[in-house]
């Protein structure tokens, strides 16, 4: 899976390659990437060298607090810049809204029923891929209408995981 990242200005093209290889701007590197404890801190190792990073998500961007420096970044898969630009920055409203792994994983949690409202920015599923758990939030405000999978099963990318109206 390709993302766009933007780290303040600069949009860098990350490709997942596998489990222990991600290109960023065509440059292989070699990853190793894991959860230190509960807290938000993960460790990285890149091309065998070994950083930590804090990391959180605020609103739709991400906060990276990594050797002193705190960075602010937004990541998109590819499909989801090019609908964005398309759209003009907003999320259709009248259409139903089909929530599809971004990657392989895990369904760790669902932590909505169907039939319940719900909020831009609300968690709607906890997804475990590559070590590392991650929250899928809601783009838009709505209903939801239709939850297809249950926490403990795999998924593939592009798997559609609920619908929302």
């Amino acid at each position: 899976m390709k993302y766009v990242t933007t780290i303040e200005g600069r949009e860098y093209l990350i490709d997942i390659l596998d489990e222990h290889q991600v290109s960023v701007d065509g440059v292989v590197h070699q990853i190793d990437f894991m959860s230190i404890g509960d807290q938000q801190v993960y460790s990285l190792v890149v091309n065998g060298k070994s950083v930590d990073a804090n990391v959180y998500l605020n609103d739709d961007t991400w906060q990276v607090l990594f050797q002193g420096n705190l960075y602010s970044a937004t990541v998109e898969d590819e499909r989801e810049k090019r609908l964005r630009a398309a759209l003009g920055g907003r999320v259709a409203e009248h259409e139903d809204y089909h929530l599809k792994a971004p990657m392989p994983g895990m369904v760790i949690s669902i932590p909505v029923d169907e039939g319940q409202t719900i909020h831009k920015g609300d968690v709607l599923v906890v997804l475990e891929s590559m070590k590392m758990q991650n929250e899928l939030r809601s783009p838009r405000d709505g209903k939801v209408i239709r939850v297809r999978i249950k926490p403990g099963e795999r998924v593939e990318q592009k798997e559609t995981i609920l619908s929302v109206v």
